[in-house]
């Protein structure tokens, strides 16, 4: 039997491309590269992207279509070439190139201020003259986007180098990306594990993040997938973790270290941060009230023998900021900006010290990007 090109695009015109009824002859997805060799048959099916979804049953049908619609005699299988109109990505231990440092910002339970703590540590880091990214990966209570009022925000895509990578938003002079900005705020996001790695993924590959000196992971609370996700995927310098002063929220935090510390993940510590430490009326400026209980987290520190990094109190204008979207730490001056100022320049001092003491590898001197 002689073959003919014509004769394959014949067959494959019966390969439709699921979801839109059309045959991937006609959306041009056929490469003009039909090769034949007595009976054996090579070409190439074009995707939009490397990880389509349906690029392994396309490949599939059009195998079958052949055998079908020319002639089982047909040496096709194996034969059929998968190859895309985008850029692989990255390797992982590729990725974020041009980011000095990746800190993971950590809690072991939800609502001991994470997410106040990681916005608010970015903009003191800014005010030092650090570029500084934050990757809200709370998939399923993001906050970056109320907290920096980007709400209404909408990221964009950008060819770059023949890639569609994701334009970070920004405000305050931090890049953020947030699953926040991709569904509807008041719908609940139901979804399994690994859609939330994978979308976690997307985030970190696909955006065009650029050089930073800092890039902040807001973490969900407790341990997950996705930590697990996260340390697969980045080179994490190190972790903060926030916790209140509060027994119960400490035995969470301490659980959470012990996830990072262990064999299987082995991610350094940089120190704790004790959030709403006391509580100090407007009106009697020297009283301190120990709602949560007093040093918790400092005491834990000393028994993990790791750093305190910083005490925040409990402060009304801290919330007002975080619901407002103005971090409280844009006001340096302010007795709030000037604790977050403190907390920024002992994680510095913390990295530095982690990246002087990485054995066999490179120092990363931290100075503000220029």
């Amino acid at each position: 039997m002689a073959l003919y090109p014509k004769l394959i695009l014949e067959a494959l015109e019966k390969v439709r491309y699921p979801g839109t009824g059309k045959s991937i002859i006609e959306m041009g997805m056929v490469e003009d590269d039909i090769h034949i060799d007595g009976n054996k048959v090579s070409f190439s099916i074009l995707f939009d992207k490397p990880n389509d979804p349906f690029l392994r049953s396309v490949v599939k049908a059009a195998e079958t279509a052949i055998l079908t619609y020319v002639g089982e005699e047909v040496e096709i299988k194996g034969n059929i070439g998968a190859i895309s109109k985008q850029m692989v990505r990255p390797e992982p231990a590729k990725l974020l190139p041009e980011v000095k440092n990746i800190i993971a910002v950590s809690s072991g339970k939800g609502g001991v201020g994470k997410s106040t703590v990681t916005a608010n540590l970015a903009v003191a880091l800014t005010n030092m003259g650090y570029t500084v990214g934050i990757l809200d990966a709370d998939i399923y209570g993001p906050s970056m986007p109320k907290m920096f009022c980007l709400e209404e925000s909408r990221p964009l895509l950008e060819n770059i180098g023949g890639r569609d990578l994701i334009i970070p938003a920004e405000n305050y002079g931090v890049k953020i990306l947030s699953m926040g900005f991709f569904v509807d705020k008041d719908s609940a996001v139901v979804w399994r594990g690994s859609m939330a790695s994978n979308a976690l993924k997307q985030l970190i590959a696909d955006g065009n993040w650029g050089p930073l000196d800092f890039f902040l992971l807001d973490l969900p609370p407790g341990t997950s997938d996705i930590h697990l996700t996260l340390v697969q995927t980045l080179a994490i310098t190190g972790v903060v973790v926030v916790s209140t002063p509060q027994e119960v929220a400490l035995a969470d935090a301490r659980k959470g270290i012990n996830m990072f510390t262990g064999e299987k993940i082995n991610v350094p510590v940089l120190g704790l941060v004790e959030n709403m430490a006391w509580f100090t009326p407007a009106e009697l400026p020297e009283n301190k009230y120990y709602i949560f209980g007093k040093d918790g987290c400092k005491n834990l520190a000393q028994e993990l023998k790791l750093p305190l990094l910083g005490q925040i109190p409990i402060v009304q204008s801290i919330r007002e900021g975080g619901d407002s979207g103005k971090p409280v730490a844009l006001n340096a001056e302010s007795i709030s900006g000037m604790a977050f100022a403190e907390l920024a320049q002992k994680v510095v001092e913390a990295v530095d010290d982690r990246n002087k003491n990485k054995a066999a590898t490179k120092v990363v001197k931290i100075s503000p990007s220029t």
